[in-house]
């Protein structure tokens, strides 16, 4: 079943066109948008949401998963992301940022494994019964990407939390541990990436 693609607020969409557009700006592209021959076009836009983490101990430990109702995690928009074609071929990357004036701007192009997995996880999402609508969801703690399966396919894309059933799929590379590629209900992998936030427990000095 197809996948309900958001557009990206216009802004976000016009700061990556004037930078693929500028001389200046084609002078700090990654190697693979140097070397491509005729035009470039930004494609998928993806939001781009942050898992965040409590900045003071809990009691649930320092660096835990900060919790909404029902135990959901707290998320916020980062940003929106494009894939850069070249004709049918993604070729890198662009990262918008909103600014203090309201507007957007290109944080960075980049190519690397996270193009070709997010483009990997987006074919098998397309394939499945269910209607979704795709984002990325970040866990730096973790140095985790996901693809977020958001199940309200007419959700605002800057809003909203993982609901129990969304799907999260993570991208390739993935933490030791956790398979990528594989769909995993936020309900199942929410208490695997809130053990892995939680630091160790401090050993009691049998001195």
């Amino acid at each position: 079943m197809p996948l309900q693609v958001s557009p990206a607020p216009a802004p976000a969409l016009r700061s990556v066109l004037a930078a693929l557009g500028s001389p200046a700006a084609r002078g700090v592209h990654t190697p693979a948008l140097r070397s491509v021959q005729g035009p470039l076009s930004p494609e998928l836009p993806l939001p781009v949401h942050v898992l965040d983490v409590r900045d003071a101990p809990s009691a649930a430990g320092s660096g835990s998963v900060r919790p909404t109702r029902a135990g959901v995690p707290r998320t916020r928009l980062a940003g929106w992301r494009f894939h850069i074609r070249s004709g049918d071929r993604p070729v890198a990357a662009a990262d918008t940022l909103p600014t203090p004036d309201g507007g957007w701007s290109v944080s960075q192009f980049f190519e690397g494994p996270y193009l070709a997995s997010t483009e990997r996880a987006l074919r098998q999402a397309e394939s499945m019964a269910t209607r979704y609508q795709p984002r990325l969801l970040s866990v730096p703690e973790l140095y985790m990407l996901t693809l977020w399966l958001h199940g309200n396919a007419e959700a605002d894309p800057a809003g909203g939390v993982p609901a129990p059933t969304d799907l999260l799929v993570p991208l390739a590379p993935a933490p030791p541990g956790i398979a990528p590629h594989l769909p995993y209900r936020v309900a199942d992998l929410l208490p695997v990436m809130t053990l892995r936030l939680a630091p160790p427990p401090l050993l009691e000095s049998t001195a």
